[in-house]
């Protein structure tokens, strides 16, 4: 019989190293918060350096193990920096969230070259180079884990604007399943989460109308939208030995939309 301590081990995080980049975020600020109360030391990475190391001191005053930093995904020298960077304050890093992304909403046939090329530079191309940066470092140490939050747009149109959208978290799903075949090798896994519509403070003004929120959830089977504390549990078993022969996956944390669609 296997002892009930091995189970809850599963789930235990204790002396991981977790990056989580856009930390500071509405999603990431819940993932961070996530893997810090089952025992890992997270690192903040976000754009705003200012609002990382909030919330990373708010962590470590709440009893968790954080530290915060600036990071621009875009700038791939300087992801590559932010990693040595990571290595030589915490020894090692096991665990990637990214939670980075961007959106321009136009309609196709207006759509610009410079809103394309920065909405898919943002959501693919550095989502790439970070995960690349991170497995440089995973490799020697013996494998890891990195977690990609995509979109439920990923696998369904939407009637708005969404093109660039749409396309570069498209293109992320099977970057996800590349990566997680390439670097299976190396015990890496990669996987990804692909929420619906999830409450931040970046779309309060959407939900507090219900003209725009009604619609929203009468299409959402279990009849409510995405919380981030959804997300932060499925972060938290994608990082843990739980869900170690779980690899290429995109979890739908959708409440049912792609079951009815």
């Amino acid at each position: 019989m296997t002892s009930l301590e091995t189970y809850r081990d599963l789930y235990k995080l204790d002396g991981k190293v977790a990056l989580v980049a856009g930390g500071a975020g509405g999603i990431g600020s819940a993932i961070c918060e996530g893997l810090a109360a089952f025992g890992a030391t997270v690192v903040v990475a976000d754009i705003d350096g200012v609002k990382a190391r909030a919330l990373a001191s708010g962590i470590k005053a709440d009893g968790g193990q954080a530290w915060g930093g600036e990071l621009n995904a875009s700038d791939i020298p300087g992801t590559q920096q932010f990693m040595a960077e990571v290595v030589e304050r915490s020894g090692s890093l096991n665990i990637l969230v990214n939670c980075i992304g961007t959106h321009k909403e136009a309609p196709a046939e207006e759509y610009t070259e410079a809103d394309w090329d920065r909405v898919v530079d943002l959501n693919l191309k550095a989502a790439f180079f970070l995960s690349q940066a991170v497995a440089k470092v995973q490799i020697p140490q013996g494998g890891g884990k990195h977690i990609h939050v995509t979109s439920v747009r990923s696998l369904l149109g939407i009637h708005r604007g969404y093109i660039a959208y749409c396309s570069s978290k498209g293109g992320m799903n099977l970057m996800v399943k590349q990566l997680a075949t390439e670097w299976a090798k190396y015990d890496i896994t990669v996987n990804g989460i692909a929420p619906t519509f999830t409450r931040t403070d970046l779309v309060k003004q959407y939900l507090e109308d219900p003209d725009f929120y009604n619609p929203l959830v009468a299409r959402i089977p279990l009849g409510r939208i995405c919380e981030p504390s959804d997300l932060a549990a499925l972060a938290i078993y994608l990082a843990a030995p739980a869900s170690d022969f779980i690899t290429g996956q995109i979890i739908f944390a959708d409440g049912g939309v792609t079951a009815t669609q």
